[in-house]
């Protein structure tokens, strides 16, 4: 992408129609995991019957990010990320209709194959478009698109949801998921303002050399499977049932979880740019596993502290490490992916090791029924951290390679 306005321009409007693509995507999701309670009593069933619909969600990216990965490596980011956002805008805004248990786990599953087609296309479009040098950072900020959301989706607990459950108590779990359909006005932006990739034009092949060459890139892609399983196990077992332990065991309020949350993201998203850009400077892996080393630390104050001010502070110190860390994920995957898959080879990957990740929230909620939340919650993120560690340690990098085919050939 040449350095004059119009192109700075371009880039500009790719990282915003990703980031707030991606935010959309997260508050969809997240707003569930603090209306679990409500929910599971509209239908009649228990908190960790209900948390089999987190799991859905994400058992259905991994086809998103195959059909949609595909189709932006064969037609373009920009269309496809159109396509992309306009289905889960509607998905979450069905969800809010669903007559039974039965059909709202359909429609979340279903939700979560338009939130697994997002990630690949974006990640893609934004690191083709912008400079090799600013793709640690604007990773960091990227992958906080996530966090962005999840903090959105706390506020919007905070301020509307008591307001929702005062005209209608019965429903106001329903008007949240309306919100969910508000991104499809995004796909105008997308649409006309969006450029394609000077580097996806370049690599773009014909489908016959697109499929045969999928064999010979298998050990990479396993790789990529791992280290995002691992991640997976992290993140999600840092994040989904925060707000229920914190409501069930330490006796927050509604409001209490909802400012603790969005504090925790606050912290995300500091950590994301910091250690984003941390992963300009020192490498992708040193930073990634200082940020897991930082958040092993923290499990005692995320979890045990004896007092709220201090169990803010953890979960605040949490997230910027679990999150600063994962922010470096979208440099790194594409920088390890082959240039004309960059789209499906790190997006399918990345969401295939969620599926994988998909246990945790069911299974931290039955054994913190059992025992504690502290406790599940803290077992799970060390070993996870730990694990994480050695994985990201023993695994490639290609840390500031080039997107572009003439490059890469003036270089050689």
């Amino acid at each position: 992408m040449s350095d004059t306005a119009a192109g700075r321009r371009a880039q500009w409007y790719a990282i915003g129609a990703s980031f707030f693509g991606w935010t959309f995507d997260a508050f969809d999701f997240f707003v569930l995991t603090f209306m679990l309670t409500d929910v599971a009593k509209a239908f009649g069933e228990t908190r960790p019957t209900l948390t089999w619909t987190l799991t859905a969600t994400l058992a259905m990216r991994p086809v998103g990010a195959f059909v949609f990965g595909i189709m932006a490596d064969r037609i373009g980011r920009r269309l496809s990320m159109t396509v992309n956002i306009i289905f889960y805008a509607v998905m979450s805004a069905l969800s809010g209709l669903a007559p039974s248990f039965g059909w709202f786990l359909v429609l979340r599953a279903l939700f979560g194959v338009g939130m697994g087609g997002q990630w690949g296309t974006g990640a893609s479009l934004v690191l083709e478009t912008v400079p090799a040098r600013w793709r640690g950072v604007l990773s960091g900020l990227l992958h906080q698109g996530y966090s962005l959301g999840n903090l959105l989706a706390a506020l919007a607990f905070l301020l509307l949801y008591p307001t929702l459950q005062r005209i209608d108590a019965m429903n106001a779990w329903r008007y949240m998921f309306f919100l969910g359909g508000l991104p499809a006005l995004m796909s105008v932006v997308v649409v006309t303002k969006v450029k394609e990739s000077e580097a996806w034009q370049e690599h773009r092949t014909d489908w016959q050399t697109y499929v045969r060459s999928m064999p010979a890139v298998w050990k990479r892609f396993v790789y990529l499977v791992v280290l995002l399983t691992a991640m997976g196990f992290i993140s999600h077992g840092t994040q989904d049932l925060y707000p229920t332990f914190l409501q069930q065991q330490r006796q927050f309020t509604s409001s209490q979880v909802a400012l603790t949350t969005m504090l925790s993201m606050v912290g995300a998203i500091l950590g994301g740019l910091v250690i984003g850009q941390a992963s300009d400077w020192f490498g992708r892996r040193r930073a990634m596993i200082g940020g897991a080393l930082g958040a092993l630390v923290v499990i005692p104050l995320w979890v045990l502290a004896p007092n709220p001010a201090l169990l803010v502070l953890g979960g605040f110190l949490m997230q910027f490490f679990v999150q600063g860390s994962w922010g470096v994920i979208p440099a790194h995957m594409n920088e390890l992916s082959p240039g004309h898959m960059r789209a499906f080879f790190p997006g399918f990957a990345y969401q295939l090791g969620m599926l994988c990740a998909g246990v945790v929230p069911p299974l931290e909620a039955l054994i913190g029924e059992h025992f504690s939340y502290a406790t599940s919650m803290g077992a799970f993120a060390a070993v996870s951290l730990i694990i994480g560690c050695f994985v990201i340690g023993f695994g490639p990098e290609a840390h500031g390679i080039s997107f572009r085919k003439q490059t890469q050939h003036t270089a050689a």
